[in-house]
């Protein structure tokens, strides 16, 4: 898998590292984990052509375009329909009935802002689009909340390339706990700001 994803970026730059990061939300087993941080590491060579913001921009553009597929069969298909699929045939793209069953459970849990959320959580980031069209979310909020927690994600992997060099592999080791650490900055920054939205209507005019 790694070399398969060294050479695609190697031979196709830019277009490789959008085109890698479509499929990785198409086809799950493809990790981000490996996509981004090798375009991070890449970018940290002195003649190469890959840079990290642009890397960032494609891997978004990549990821938010192989969402859309997922939305429109939530939308068309429905839950009964879609994990009745996947619990016959989803063993060719790594993704199961139960798989399905814990991203809905996950959008039902935080509403609409799991889109954001879930586009930082593995295993629930790329199937996140498929309650989103079972709930018929409308499509500027859908892209609006996929942009930006895909941007958190994808900026998190590159940089951790760049900054991790030729180990840019332990990214994918140890991604449970940077994940959990953006989780716990993401919670206290919400709850941060619920706080002192009712601490100011408590406050007298």
């Amino acid at each position: 898998m790694t070399e398969w994803i060294t050479n695609t970026m190697n031979s196709l730059g830019y277009l490789g590292i959008g085109l890698l990061m479509f499929l990785e939300n198409l086809f799950p087993p493809i990790p981000s984990e490996l996509i981004m941080p090798l375009a991070g590491y890449t970018a940290t060579f002195p003649n190469t052509q890959i840079q990290v913001i642009p890397a960032i921009i494609v891997g978004v553009l990549g990821t938010i375009l192989g969402a859309i597929p997922w939305y429109y069969a939530g939308l068309l298909l429905g839950q009964n329909r879609l994990q009745l699929l996947a619990s016959r045939y989803g063993k060719w793209i790594g993704i199961s009935g139960d798989d399905i069953d814990k991203s809905v459970n996950w959008f039902h849990k935080h509403g609409s802002k799991a889109v954001l959320f879930g586009r930082l959580v593995p295993g629930i980031r790329t199937l996140i689009s498929i309650p989103a069209g079972i709930s018929k979310m409308p499509l500027i909020p859908f892209f609006l909340y996929s942009t930006f927690g895909t941007l958190g994600w994808v900026s998190l992997l590159t940089y951790a390339g760049y900054f991790l060099g030729r180990n840019y592999k332990l990214v994918e080791d140890y991604i449970d706990v940077i994940t959990k650490v953006v989780g716990a900055i993401l919670f206290i920054a919400i709850a941060s700001f619920i706080g002192y939205r009712l601490w100011k209507r408590s406050q007298p005019r």
